[in-house]
């Protein structure tokens, strides 16, 4: 009897072609469609409202003779994924939602909801593999990176747990974007041309100050330049005998920097972001470098090369510490070099993580820019993803 798979099914080429890849292979495929959020606040018109995805995941359904089921996770989604994301940015911190959506729902939510239809896996259209082998007696799975540069997403998925892993496949996770859309044209599936989805995950691309206006309050703050060359700021200035200093934000005084303007609430910023700060006459662009959320300040500096926009390194607490490879998890007093990125699409950067009573301390060889806390470190030996966490500061 052949395996049955329920593929979350999205509308999307990649979801189509994995469950293509997956019915040719001989399985059992179910198709099933989720719908995660209703509200439109924010949201840019016409960038991937779920009504459209559903009618194209419903067409490519029909077309490869598959059953089609919708459920609606919109309640966990909102709880799960939005809430934490307008708790952190009320702490003035940015979140991934994207990551925490793979986590809480694609992987968790959708996978209860799937085992209606007994399944013996689920299927994603993730551009990364997963590989199976047995260390010390117990079956121990891989989530390696895909094979398209362009296109990998094993970051999104830092947070699986071998759990997850087990009942997972990445039918497309060895191929490249033009592969697969070609199959799709071949085949004739009504998503082959379809645009790829933006913004956050399943609510498409948005405006960020309005959607988190639902919840979050504009206040009118101050804007301080912070000039590149005050030395008190430079990276020489850390002890780099000390993690917790080496791995610190800049931070910066009342009486620091130089007014230049008006926002409308700290929690809206990011370090790094550019857009939004409505200040001109400068020689060069302005970028955030800190914000103060209970000061309701932001500061902000010159150029891409401020200072104040690269880091050394980041801490992760002891609550926060993921591993997806639960055998190489670290001790305090152990350290171990590994690739880390902090951000999607970051080329892997060497660094060097210290486990301490404290929590873990990441290291970079070179100066990173706009280390945010909030987002998620993940750490890699060689194309493997071996953890990650949530960046405290």
């Amino acid at each position: 009897m052949a395996k049955r798979v329920v593929v979350g099914l999205s509308g999307g080429v990649d979801s189509s072609v994995a469950a293509f890849i997956l019915k040719e292979q001989g399985y059992d495929v179910t198709a099933l469609f989720m719908i995660n959020w209703h509200d439109k606040t924010g949201v840019i018109d016409a960038d991937c409202p779920w009504d459209e995805d559903v009618v194209f995941a419903e067409l490519v359904a029909k077309k490869l003779e598959i059953p089609f089921h919708v459920v609606d996770l919109s309640e966990p989604y909102r709880r799960r994924v939005i809430d934490y994301m307008f708790s952190e940015y009320q702490k003035g911190r940015t979140p991934n939602p994207d990551v925490l959506c793979n986590r809480e729902i694609k992987f968790d939510a959708f996978l209860k909801s799937a085992e209606a239809y007994n399944p013996d896996f689920v299927a994603t259209g993730h551009y990364c593999k997963k590989t199976t082998d047995r260390v010390d007696g117990k079956m121990v799975h891989h989530l390696m990176a895909g094979n398209d540069p362009n296109k990998e997403q094993s970051y999104f998925l830092c947070q699986l747990s071998q759990e997850q892993l087990a009942r997972t496949l990445f039918p497309i996770g060895h191929m490249h974007k033009p592969e697969v859309r070609e199959i799709a044209r071949q085949q004739g599936l009504a998503s082959a041309n379809k645009k790829d989805s933006q913004g956050i995950c399943f609510v498409g691309k948005v405006h960020l100050p309005v959607f988190l206006q639902q919840k979050l309050k504009s206040r009118e703050g101050n804007i301080f330049e912070i000039p590149a060359n005050l030395s008190q700021y430079t990276e020489e200035k850390k002890d780099r005998d000390d993690l917790e200093s080496v791995c610190s934000p800049w931070s910066y005084l009342k009486e620091d920097g130089n007014w230049v303007g008006k926002h409308q609430g700290a929690h809206f910023f990011t370090v790094g972001q550019r857009k939004g700060l409505q200040v001109g006459g400068k020689e060069e662009p302005l970028f955030v470098i800190s914000t103060d959320v209970q000061n309701n300040r932001v500061y902000a500096g010159q150029g891409q090369s401020h200072p104040g926009l690269y880091r050394r390194g980041l801490k992760i607490i002891p609550d926060e510490i993921h591993w997806i490879r639960e055998e190489l998890l670290m001790k305090p007093g152990e350290n171990r070099d590994y690739m880390v990125r902090i951000r999607y699409r970051q080329p892997l950067q060497e660094a060097t993580l210290y486990m301490t009573d404290h929590g873990m301390f990441i290291v970079f060889r070179k100066l990173q820019r706009g280390i945010a806390a909030g987002q998620f470190a993940a750490w890699y030996e060689k194309n493997e993803l071996i953890g990650s966490g949530v960046i405290h500061r």
